[in-house]
């Protein structure tokens, strides 16, 4: 049996799992996510703990219950805690601003960019160079900030574009004469 899908999931005070014979609904202060099952995959609760186990001893059986538990662990700790994904702009004159569901970035074209946000994510800019992108679904997270980053990705030889707040570019030396 898959070693992450025996782990069993803590479901935390204040998040109700409610599972049925095809979707998992996992209700939070964060919001109410949605995912359907598998039907390789049992799920059940016990007490204050979420249990998975395979069908039967088939490999697809066993890899789909170490994923079904790691998409449902992400789902618990999405609506109890959230995400957040940092994303810093490098550039002479590069600005971000967040404005409701909308973030309006002026980095270096002839015209301002504009981007909504889906429902479910938030988008705050502390400073003008740093946007922190924060939602329920770990997924759709990572979805937008990659949206945005590739709106203007770092390039190699000044760095200048949209990065992770952990990303390091390397820098390609230039043409010699």
């Amino acid at each position: 049996m898959s070693r992450v899908g025996k782990m069993p999931i803590a479901v935390p005070q204040g998040v109700d799992v409610q599972i049925t014979a095809d979707q998992i609904t996992v209700k939070g202060a964060n919001g109410t996510l949605t995912r359907a099952t598998h039907p390789l995959v049992k799920i059940q609760m016990d007490g204050a703990q979420v249990k998975l186990a395979p069908t039967d001893d088939s490999m697809a059986a066993n890899a789909m219950s170490g994923t079904m538990r790691a998409l449902l662990n992400n789902m618990v700790n999405g609506v109890s805690k959230g995400f957040e994904k940092k994303l810093n702009l490098v550039g002479v004159g590069f600005r971000a601003q967040a404005q409701g569901a909308k973030l309006n970035l002026q980095i270096g074209f002839s015209h301002p960019v504009a981007k909504d946000m889906p429902a479910g994510i938030k988008v705050e800019c502390p400073t003008q160079t740093e946007i922190v992108i924060k939602g329920a679904d770990r997924q759709v997270v990572g979805q937008v900030a990659a949206e945005v980053r590739a709106i203007r990705p770092p390039e190699p030889y000044k760095g200048k574009g949209i990065r992770y707040a952990d990303e390091r570019v390397v820098l390609k030396e230039t043409k010699k004469k």
